[in-house]
């Protein structure tokens, strides 16, 4: 067994030296110093404590991870996942995550923040859709985004990516994945709106599509 396990271990090692995961790489205008990459874990401590969770990321970057990214920060009250859930969405809560930034920055790893609103699965009264379709795991059925609410909300994902940019964050994931508001917008099952934003594919991508537009927009190509 003992000789079975070096084996796999030497395989796995031959395996990354020939895919270069501790290589430096170029990804737009950043360069980070391996192809390791944390994923986006939500910890708790973004509601509770910014300082802890920075403290939580350099123990990360120390351990020498090229990329971080963070769990789930909302661009809006009504994307909580919770009541008073992790947001960034006013410029004085940019001194207290420039800290977090700057305590994984002096190790040479990169952070990006995840700009997560969750549509139908926030667990509170304010939630809201593309359609008012109620989740089976949730008691609050949300509100139909309107035409207004739409707009304004692919504005507060562009707002609160020029805010994460100001703190010292070299990106931002948006969470288009698990459920959340923008797959709603992209499902059929949970998309059955008539207008621009729905009836066939073409509609339903417009959403995504106009955040992405409107953070490029406010931040610039770096």
């Amino acid at each position: 067994m003992k000789e079975i396990l070096t084996l796999g271990l030497k395989k796995l090692m031959n395996e990354s030296n020939k895919y270069s995961f501790l290589e430096p790489i170029q990804v737009g205008s950043h360069v980070l110093k391996n192809r390791v990459m944390m994923g986006s874990m939500h910890t708790g401590l973004e509601e509770k404590s910014l300082s802890k969770l920075g403290d939580y990321f350099e123990k990360r970057a120390q351990g020498g991870v090229g990329l971080i990214v963070t769990g789930g920060f909302s661009p809006n009250k009504t994307g909580w996942l919770k009541p008073f859930g992790a947001r960034l969405t006013r410029i004085w809560q940019v001194p207290s995550h420039k800290k977090l930034t700057k305590k994984v920055k002096k190790h040479g790893t990169k952070i990006c923040l995840q700009l997560l609103h969750s549509g139908r699965y926030g667990y509170h009264p304010f939630i809201q859709a593309p359609s008012a379709i109620k989740t089976v795991i949730n008691p609050f059925k949300p509100r139909k985004m309107s035409h207004k609410k739409i707009l304004s909300t692919i504005d507060d994902f562009a707002s609160s990516a020029k805010l994460a940019q100001k703190a010292g964050y070299d990106g931002v994931e948006i969470m288009g994945s698990e459920g959340y508001l923008i797959n709603q917008f992209l499902s059929p099952r949970t998309n059955k709106r008539d207008d621009q934003w729905g009836k066939d594919f073409n509609g339903r991508k417009q959403f995504p599509l106009q955040i992405i537009k409107k953070i490029r927009e406010a931040t610039g190509k770096d």
